[in-house]
């Protein structure tokens, strides 16, 4: 799998196979995909760091061995969405 960054119109950290997977979980779980400027691929350990420092809906951190799961699964996921929308 690969991670896929997105920042505008709203943020969302993406596990997915292709770039074009990732754009159709954009727009499925994040926003349609009128205004996205770019999507970039990050490196694992990015992803990693960036979605350990995340909220989850609840407002609680994500936890560590979630985290783990969520990386090492061979399901694409949208890993973390834009605050704003939540």
């Amino acid at each position: 799998m690969k991670f896929f960054e997105v920042n505008e119109p709203y943020y969302a950290l993406i596990k997915a196979e292709t770039k074009e997977s990732a754009l159709l979980g954009y727009n499925s779980s994040v926003a349609d995909l009128e205004g996205i400027e770019e999507v970039r691929e990050v490196e694992r350990d990015y992803a990693i760091a960036k979605y350990s420092r995340a909220l989850s809906g609840d407002g609680k951190e994500v936890s560590l061995k979630d985290v783990l799961t969520d990386i090492r699964d061979g399901n694409q996921l949208v890993l973390i969405i834009d605050g704003a929308l939540i």
